[in-house]
């Protein structure tokens, strides 16, 4: 076997696992988009029934993140006692 023949034979082995890692790639970032895209579709319209209070009540309006949620401290139960 020449030093060609050996160099073609990774360079080919090198090609295909390449190809085979951007199909699956592409393969796994698909699925996720196309069903991960139904979770952001209102559900008013849909079959699946998240909860009960999005099917008799008021539409649920979410907050922007930039809106002041009031004075909480996360940490405030979280701390033990060192009295």
């Amino acid at each position: 076997m020449s030093p060609a023949d050996l160099w073609n034979l990774v360079l080919g082995a090198v090609q295909g696992l390449g190809g085979i890692a951007v199909f699956l790639l592409v393969l796994m970032i698909g699925f996720c988009l196309v069903f991960d895209w139904t979770k952001f579709r209102p559900t008013r319209r849909s079959k699946v029934v998240k909860s009960l209070d999005e099917t008799v009540g008021p539409p649920i309006s979410y907050l922007p993140p930039d809106v002041p949620r009031g004075p909480v401290d996360q940490l405030a139960g979280s701390r033990r006692g060192a009295s």
